[in-house]
């Protein structure tokens, strides 16, 4: 299969994270808009060219209160930063269906270098004869790397936020005719 360009289904697509709150629960999250451009040949990514933005206003935790916070200056700034991107720059090989996409990521006014676990799922033909992808990844990264820094101690010790972002994506794509 030759590299083609591939279009990603919001519908059937999900970008999510997870965050330690009070260092005792977790918090989730997700983006609900965000896109990709993709050129690649899911038989072979050692060669695809991938971007990903995301628009952060489209957070989502489930309480208003906290999401407005996260787009507040004490975290994104989407006054400011209203995109968080990422640009592969290096994607090598480990298995049949599983790589290691390293890239740019930027999250407000700062890039520095992440790498993805992504496995291919699959491909397959819809109903209607088009061909659709199906991809897989997860990371984590410090989000006081990117800026975020805004914490609050806790009476009994350790802070409110916690500093490791655990991000997780499903993406079903469809290769444009």
């Amino acid at each position: 299969m030759t590299k083609s360009v591939w279009n990603i289904d919001k519908s059937h697509s999900a970008l999510d994270f997870t965050v330690k709150h009070m260092m005792i629960s977790k918090v989730r999250g997700s983006f609900s808009d965000f896109d990709a451009k993709i050129e690649a040949d899911p038989n072979d990514l050692t060669d695809a060219k991938i971007e990903f933005s995301v628009d952060v206003n489209s957070i989502n935790t489930r309480n208003e209160d906290r999401d407005n916070h996260l787009r507040s200056n004490d975290f994104f700034d989407i006054a400011n930063h209203p995109k968080m991107t990422f640009i592969a720059t290096d994607i090598k090989k480990k298995s049949d269906d599983e790589y290691t996409v390293t890239g740019a990521f930027t999250l407000r006014g700062v890039t520095k270098p992440v790498t993805f676990d992504m496995t291919v799922e699959g491909v397959a033909k819809d109903p209607w004869g088009n061909e659709v992808a199906g991809f897989s990844g997860s990371t984590k990264l410090n989000r006081k790397d990117f800026g975020l820094v805004w914490n609050a101690a806790l009476e009994t010790g350790g802070v409110l936020v916690g500093e490791e972002v655990k991000i997780n994506i499903e993406l079903e794509a469809h290769k444009q005719a």
